[in-house]
């Protein structure tokens, strides 16, 4: 396929993302953001199905690119479902999947179709807007038969300690 054929789909998907407003939650003050609509300088890598994870996501489902791309984070950080935009463009993602490498960091991964794209990408950091924030109780419904993983064992106990309203650090009595 061209470099022609391939920017006009890439413009022409571009075209079709439509904007939503912004809902705030608290996740974002909490994981030390000043803003919870608008997260300033997020720091932002790219993968591709090309790498370990395979097509799919974390709940099973292949990975979207398209008018909402899928994205990972540290789901103690950023929960499963958070749906956001890269500021100032139409770029729309939602977290729908993890990575081990994410965990105890507020990087978000973006998924793009192919390795060129990712490394196009490579490293910026980018404000976000939240469009809609997920859901701490489906990220733990998700990761907690996946128990036995060390990086999956680390964002459940977080969760488990947000939703508890425990400080960090604090034993469990």
């Amino acid at each position: 396929m061209s470099i022609y054929l391939k920017l006009t789909f890439t413009l022409a998907a571009a075209g079709t993302l439509v904007g939503c407003a912004a809902e705030s939650h608290k996740t974002a003050v909490s994981a030390g953001w000043p803003n919870p609509r608008r997260l300033q300088n997020v720091r932002t890598t790219a993968y591709s199905r090309g790498e370990d994870g395979g097509r799919r996501n974390a709940v099973g489902a292949n990975l979207s690119h398209g008018r909402c791309c899928s994205a990972a984070s540290d789901w103690s950080r950023i929960p499963l479902g958070t749906h956001f935009r890269i500021a100032g463009t139409k770029e729309e993602y939602i977290i729908d999947d993890y990575g081990t490498a994410l965990i105890g960091t507020n990087t978000i991964d973006l998924y793009k179709p192919s390795r060129l794209e990712m490394r196009r990408w490579g490293v910026r950091h980018v404000d976000i807007d939240i469009i809609k924030w997920g859901s701490d109780q489906e990220s733990l419904k998700v990761l907690t038969p996946r128990a036995k993983h060390r990086s999956v064992q680390r964002m459940i106990a977080e969760l488990q300690r947000k939703t508890s309203g425990r400080p960090p650090g604090r034993a469990v009595d």
